[in-house]
Parts: structure tokens; sequence; C-alpha cells
């Protein structure tokens, strides 16, 4: 599962919390059931996923291997494009994920102890909105 994958890649200490099973079940009755859940595909395989909806992403996961080929950018524009304000939680640790958001325009809004969270695991909270779309006029002294 590339969740399983790309956050074991990112964060090895952190603690599995659910079965494989129960993420399954959680993606088929939760996740692909309320939320838009799109994929990116390398040589005919999953290689990223993205689920959000109401103005949060859910997850947004590329397996290791891919990382760095604009999967995870292509996936992210695909949901800023469906939303004008968006927040995401990750976890402190995941520089990776961190410095990922923050070149993307996403800011930290919140940090907590990871006591709101089943792996107990210290996260952020990060918010994004559009950018005003900007005004054009052929008069040269409107500003």
């Amino acid at each position: 599962m590339v969740r399983r994958s790309a956050l074991w890649h990112a964060l090895p200490h952190l603690r599995d919390v659910h079965t494989p099973e129960e993420d399954e079940v959680h993606w088929r009755t939760h996740l692909l059931a309320e939320y838009t859940v799109l994929g990116a595909f390398v040589d005919g395989a999953l290689a990223g996923v993205i689920a959000y909806r109401n103005g949060w992403i859910e997850q947004l996961y590329v397996l290791p291997d891919v990382q760095g080929m604009g999967i995870g950018t292509r996936l992210l524009s695909l949901a800023t494009n469906d939303m004008e304000d968006i927040r995401l939680w990750t976890f402190q640790r995941n520089c990776r994920a961190r410095a990922f958001y923050e070149a993307r325009g996403f800011s930290p809004v919140e940090e907590t102890d990871g006591s709101g969270n089943e792996e107990g695991e210290p996260d952020i909270l990060y918010h994004w909105r559009r950018p005003p779309e900007p005004v054009y006029s052929a008069d040269p002294h409107r500003r």
C-alpha cells in the first residue's frame, strides 16, 4: 500500500497502529466513499495517491522509489485546482513533507504534541489559500 510504504520510509520509528487489512477497510469504507481520491501510476502500478474534500487533504503519499519525479506536485495541484482554501496535517518529524508543502505555499498554523492522533506523534497543521486573481486593465492610471 502506498501510504504504508511512503510513511514508514519517511518515519521508520512510527508505530504501526493498524493492520494492512484495517487500512484497506478504512480506504474502502471511508476514503473512497467520502473523498475525492486520485491515483498516479508509473508503468501501470499505483505510485501515488491523494484523498481530499471540503478544504482538507486527508492523504497524500508517493512511493519512495518515485519521489522527486513530480508525482506529489501533480496530485497536489489537482486538489488546489478544486479547492480555494486547504488544510492538512503532517507529522512534525516528516521534514521532507514539510519542505514539500512549504515550497508550494502552505504555511504552518498549529503544532500539537500528538495526543490528538492515533500514532501519538507530534504533528503540524498547514494551511494554503489560493492567491487572488490579478486584475488587468488597459488604463495606465488604474492600480
